[in-house]
């Protein structure tokens, strides 16, 4: 039994699929199916019911994946703890994180640490809460940032700040003569929300519900920047998180506040539980953790860090 063998089964498990479970392993289909089947005649067992475009675990696939997932993962434990000593001088970070998150959070933080940690190499991959926690789980990244709620008993979850969702407007919309505004200024309004999947969009969706504010959505997007965009050119208005409010080079907009409750998205750092990051991830996490204590965000009013939250 081979631990390449393990982990085509766990891929294959997760997948559901032969051929996505070769390309998430880098490998070709035909090795990999071979290499199942020499782990199932070793065994004595068949693990999957082999089905055209399916691949389903037997009784006997369902008990031995707990076994081949606790195992790599023990491994996997050993071995970061074997090269944790040298970690925070030399190595490689894969840090998944949101792409309503990554342009606006992710520069001064990862600059300020390069200085510090400039052996360190850096996978940064941008994707939606959904396709980051399978990640996770698949020991793809280290950990990753998203947004609450986010719900699976195998995470760890470090919470670090809490900003505000401000009202985005062209800059002659009426509401921009207001200081700020309630749910129900929304109403007839056009909205311009992130597209489905992208847990910002929902989150402003639901905010608009509670508030029993009937919304009409106008266009939908992947990024903030084509959002605010299209606001300022007075397709609609949306919700931008404050910290990407103002960001945007060549686009001008009002930004108001909600008045309360106000809409807010809690940012928080995530890790598989039985998978815990390493010195460098550590030492990152705690850094983006520090800017938003009460003396990181007097900095940030100082000019010298980007705030959690604006009015």
């Amino acid at each position: 039994m081979e631990m390449h063998q393990l982990r085509y089964v766990v891929a294959v498990a997760r997948t559901g699929n032969f051929s996505r479970a070769a390309e998430q392993c880098r490998v070709a289909q035909p090795s990999l199916s071979q290499q199942i089947l020499k782990l199932e005649d070793e065994l004595g067992e068949r693990l999957f019911d082999r089905r055209p475009r399916e691949a389903r675990l037997t009784a006997h696939g369902e008990a031995f994946l707990g076994h081949a997932v606790r195992i790599l993962e023990e491994v996997d434990a050993a071995r970061r703890e074997a090269s944790d000593a040298g970690q925070l001088l030399r190595g490689t970070l894969s840090l998944g994180v949101l792409p309503t998150l990554a342009p606006y959070l992710l520069p001064d933080v990862m600059a300020e640490f390069t200085v510090q940690y400039p052996g360190i190499e850096w996978v940064v991959h941008e994707d939606t809460t959904a396709r980051l926690v399978q990640m996770i789980l698949a020991h793809e990244l280290d950990f990753a940032l998203a947004s609450l709620p986010i719900r699976n008993e195998r995470l760890q979850v470090k919470p670090l700040y809490s900003e505000e969702l401000l009202l985005a407007l062209p800059p002659e919309h009426p509401l921009t003569r207001r200081r700020s505004v309630t749910a129900g200024d929304l109403e007839d309004e056009r909205l311009i929300v992130m597209k489905e999947g992208h847990c910002l969009g929902d989150q402003v969706l639901a905010f608009c519900e509670r508030r029993d504010a009937r919304v009409r959505i106008q266009f939908r997007s992947a990024q903030l920047e084509t959002i605010q965009a299209l606001v300022a050119s007075g397709l609609g208005i949306s919700l931008i998180p404050a910290l990407a409010a103002a960001r945007i080079c060549g686009v001008s907009l009002q930004y108001r506040p909600f008045r309360s409750p106000k809409p807010r998205r809690r940012v928080v750092a995530l890790w598989a539980s039985q998978r815990p990051p390493g010195r460098a991830a550590t030492a990152f996490i705690e850094k983006l953790a520090a800017r938003f204590r009460p003396e990181g965000r007097r900095q940030a009013a100082a000019g010298r860090v980007p705030p959690a939250t604006r009015a």
